[in-house]
């Protein structure tokens, strides 16, 4: 609690503050609504902004990023197995990485359809080459005494990769799992721009602000940005959990 004091009380200040401007200056709503207006859309928009989550996060945010994350992960355990590998795929991991989203989702929803399969399409593609690069960099961590002090104790291949690779790894795995859970929300949301059923984060963003019901997109922003929050603090106390050992923990 002593902890979330600080960013908790410099929060309700800012509220303060953008309120206050708000009131005071006369800003009109549709170019920013006040945080009272927002919370007020919010609460009257309860059962829009469920489905809208449901549709966007629960269906195409965590089944993206899981895939994607897996399968980053199991490509690197793969390239560290053969460094000839290794040395062609990252740098092309590394140029696929920053492929623009705006050119993947018109992609994904021809190849996958509209709803939310499409989405995690984009996910996937976002996060599988952050997570690649990240975990085949921690799995060439270990130093050559480590790797030799393994095959002095008659280690496998498979047990080195257990007890050595992957422990030391964990720490570049958890940055990019933090990373993709970022970017897993915004691919999905973006995604939602080139096609969707008529629910979603990103479908209700841009109806709305046709519509220039700025405070239920700001809902919809709030509720987003809450999402991403919720889930960076998750994986961060769980990458404490795990990595208890790494100097930064101690």
């Amino acid at each position: 609690m002593v902890l979330l004091a600080p960013p908790a009380g410099f929060g309700i200040f800012v509220l303060l503050l953008w309120e206050l401007a708000c009131r005071g200056f006369g800003i009109p709503r549709v170019l920013l609504p006040s945080p009272s207006e927002i919370a007020i859309a919010i609460a009257t928009h309860l059962p829009m902004l469920r489905d809208d989550f449901v549709q966007t996060f629960v269906r195409a945010v965590i089944p993206g990023w899981v895939l994607g994350c897996t399968g980053g992960l199991a490509g690197a355990v793969l390239l560290d197995l053969s460094p000839f590998l290794r040395r062609g795929v990252l740098p092309l991991a590394g140029l696929a990485s920053a492929m623009p989203i705006v050119g993947v989702a018109p992609i994904a929803v021809m190849w996958f359809g509209f709803d939310w399969q499409s989405k995690a399409a984009v996910v996937v593609a976002m996060t599988v080459f952050p997570m690649l690069i990240n975990a085949a960099a921690g799995l060439a961590q270990p130093s050559a005494i480590e790797r030799d002090l393994m095959h002095s104790y008659g280690a496998t291949r498979a047990q080195s990769l257990w007890k050595l690779r992957l422990p030391a790894a964990m720490p570049f795995v958890f940055n990019a799992l933090k990373l993709n859970a970022t970017l897993a929300l915004i691919g999905a949301i973006v995604a939602e721009f080139f096609g969707t059923p008529i629910v979603g984060m990103g479908f209700r963003i841009s109806t709305e602000a046709a519509k220039l019901d700025m405070d239920v997109v700001w809902a919809e922003i709030v509720m987003a940005a809450v999402a991403g929050t919720v889930s960076f603090a998750v994986l961060a106390g769980l990458e404490r959990v795990v990595t208890f050992w790494h100097a930064s923990f101690r």
